[in-house]
């Protein structure tokens, strides 16, 4: 998987269950500040876009779960970004625990542009995609 973009974080106690690991569900907040982040350091920004009546909707997310994170890991989110098809985009990600560079979490979220709740397409991401190849 190619990621262009990463960003460093670290759990904290609150997002840990019984167990003593990271919830599977505070998994979700990591990725998608991550790809706020991502979107955000190639000019792209989520208030401004729905400000401008186009609304991002995650439609599918397939996350395969290797190992758990515990309170007070740091790790990186990597981000990278491809087209399916004429309207799906697709957020390719991973999460790696710093310490010893394992993986955590690998994801796909798949996504579509809406405006006046109609299916657009992606193309304000065109530079984020040719960026890449």
């Amino acid at each position: 998987m190619e990621y262009v973009f990463e960003t460093e974080m670290m759990v904290r106690d609150y997002e840990c269950d019984l167990q003593g690991i990271v919830n599977n569900s505070v998994y979700q907040n990591y990725l998608e500040h991550a790809r706020h982040e991502f979107l955000h350091s190639v000019g792209l920004d989520f208030a401004q876009l729905c400000a401008e009546g186009i609304d991002a909707v995650v439609t599918r997310i397939e996350i395969d779960y290797k190992f758990p994170l515990k309170p007070r890991d740091v790790f990186t989110v990597k981000v990278g970004m491809h087209k399916n098809g004429r309207l799906r985009f697709v957020f390719d990600q991973a999460i790696v625990r710093k310490s010893d560079g394992k993986l955590i979490i690998e994801a796909q979220v798949t996504g579509v542009l809406t405006k006046n709740g109609r299916p657009i397409s992606p193309d304000i991401f065109d530079a984020v995609f040719s960026a890449k190849g």
